[in-house]
């Protein structure tokens, strides 16, 4: 799909020599971007849905396996 956009002139210019650096189209460098950031921003809704759970559950360890794994980590050697 077809969009046209506007960008200010130095990102713009920043993104011209990156696709220049990159050997790539403008149209891939800015639909990688995109997509990229689109991809990061799913993650928003992820750490939404397990504050919900972590809201509605207890997430404290239980006190003996935790006990266990602090003697286990004290013969660790780092």
């Amino acid at each position: 799909m077809k969009v046209a956009i506007s960008l200010p002139d130095p990102v713009f210019e920043a993104a011209e020599r990156l696709a220049r650096q990159l050997k790539t189209p403008r149209s891939r460098l800015y639909a990688n971007a995109i997509a990229e950031y689109v991809g990061s921003r799913g993650s928003e809704s992820i750490t939404a849905r397990l504050n919900a759970i972590y809201a509605a559950e207890s997430s404290a360890v239980d006190q003996a396996f935790e006990r266990a794994q602090l003697k286990t980590l004290r013969n660790e050697t780092w």
